[in-house]
């Protein structure tokens, strides 16, 4: 809003792509752009991706923490990756829908949790609980 420059398409996609997996370009774009940390690319078709977006479906725990350090804001698919069970509860009593909603590449939550590792292992014990429910904010809540 307002005066303020847009980024540079490519450069947002270069910091899109570099997410997925290489810390030291995330690390490097940011410092010289930070706004970059909630910049999101358009693939196409409804894809839309942020840099904490690619971290949380390749699993890749560092940019995500690096990248919420420095003000990107927290979804529900980088919840599940980082294992914060009171967020993916919190956000699907209040979206129960979120439960089978597309993430980034139309990737769901479950895989989220499971590019988490050990430390998601709750989160994905407690989606795949739902699975196969009909959520409720009752369920999951106390799910």
């Amino acid at each position: 809003m307002g005066d303020k420059p847009q980024l540079d398409p490519q450069l947002v996609q270069d910091f899109v792509r570099a997410a997925h997996g290489n810390l030291d370009k995330v690390t490097a774009l940011v410092t010289e752009h930070p706004t970059l940390v909630n910049a999101v690319w358009d693939w196409g078709g409804g894809d839309w991706e942020s840099g904490l977006g690619a971290a949380a479906h390749t699993g890749r725990r560092e940019i995500a923490e690096f990248l919420l350090a420095r003000g990107a804001r927290m979804d529900v698919f980088a919840a599940s990756m980082l294992g914060h069970l009171d967020l993916v509860r919190a956000h699907l009593a209040a979206a129960p829908d979120a439960l089978t909603a597309a993430g980034p590449h139309g990737i769901p939550l479950l895989t989220h949790a499971k590019m988490g590792g050990e430390r998601a292992k709750p989160v994905l014990d407690y989606l795949q609980g739902l699975q196969g429910s009909t959520v409720t904010a009752d369920s999951a809540k106390n799910g």
